[in-house]
């Protein structure tokens, strides 16, 4: 037996969950690609400087060959996948499964709002590991030869895992402080419904909307200080550093180009962040933006880049505090 049996239930849950995070599907391209898309299908692909490539909303990403579609593939992918999604998160909310209700009782009884949510994130985390722990059990079960019916005690139970934590999910809040990314926790649920071909093709247009996501960042840095006589090419370097993080947010870490890539990556943020502004006197009348602004403007740019390539999702909560963040420089401008 080499299919796994998923349950009908579960599939549309996982599916009803998402729908809000299609918007963005829809809305990611702003780059101007719509007559590209009139020509070029998404899921088209073809060979580009020696390279294979698939396009999606624009992009032309590089493309691998998927792992095997089997069980054991499918259960190290879930693994992988649950790792990083807690690698992305706040610390401390990997709780071990078999702490669930204990961490679920710790929950109910605090009364402090705030050490409620990291109390909730924590019961998150342990539903979220209680979950995955049974998705990985009946792989091997299955893989035994055991037959495993949708309606059975243990998917009724992932089932109410896999609600609990994506309600609980939202008091997660990212590494960098801002709300979690919710299509996170959905990852390993979809390896999990989706055959690994079509998990890895679906990861492509995420790769795509990613990429959209680090070109809106940049080019709206770059375009506050384009004129600025202080930072002279510093939007150029910007947009170099998009270019690097496109290619990083491509590149799996199995990939024998990953060690230039991550360098390039790397360096090309550090020539943002450590560029020393020229010493210029304003013209009469000519406003610029205060330049402590600016370098924090490019700081805080450049590391919200590094959470979305590392990511490799759109971070559009995040996005949008920056974004903010810089209207208010450009309003203050002296």
């Amino acid at each position: 037996m080499n299919q796994f049996r998923r349950p009908e239930s579960l599939i549309r849950f996982v599916s009803a969950q998402f729908k809000s995070y299609d918007f963005l599907i829809v809305n990611t391209h702003k780059k101007g690609f719509e007559q590209m898309h009139e020509t070029i299908q998404n899921g088209q692909r073809k060979q580009i400087d020696g390279v294979d490539r698939v396009h999606y909303e624009g992009y032309w990403i590089k493309c691998y060959e998927p792992p095997l579609n089997n069980l054991k593939a499918k259960k190290s992918l879930i693994q992988s996948l649950t790792r990083r999604l807690f690698n992305h998160m706040e610390h401390g909310i990997n709780i071990p499964g078999r702490l669930l209700e204990d961490v679920r009782a710790a929950y109910e009884a605090e009364q402090d709002p705030r050490k409620k949510r990291v109390k909730g994130a924590m019961l998150a985390g342990a539903l979220f590991n209680r979950a995955a722990d049974i998705f990985t059990h009946l792989v091997d079960l299955e893989a035994s030869g055991v037959e495993i019916l949708p309606d059975s005690d243990l998917m009724h139970t992932c089932d109410q895992c896999l609600r609990e934590a994506l309600e609980y999910g939202s008091l997660v809040k990212h590494r960098n402080g801002d709300p979690g990314i919710d299509e996170l926790w959905g990852e390993p649920f979809k390896a999990f419904i989706m055959s690994v071909d079509d998990f890895y093709e679906s990861r492509y247009l995420k790769i795509a909307m990613t990429m959209n996501n680090i070109d809106q960042a940049a080019e709206y840095m770059a375009q506050c200080i384009r004129d600025d006589p202080r930072f002279p090419g510093v939007d150029q370097l910007i947009l170099e550093y998009a270019r690097a993080a496109r290619r990083k947010c491509e590149t799996l870490r199995t990939d024998d180009d990953i060690f230039d890539v991550w360098s390039d990556f790397v360096v090309a943020g550090e020539e943002v962040t450590d560029f020393s502004p020229r010493q210029y006197t304003a013209q009469s009348g000519e406003v610029l933006i205060d330049v402590l602004d600016v370098k924090h403007m490019l700081k805080t740019g450049v590391r919200l880049i590094a959470f979305i390539t590392r990511a490799r999702t759109p971070m559009p909560k995040s996005t949008e505090n920056f974004l903010s963040e810089c209207e208010l420089y450009k309003r203050r401008r002296c």
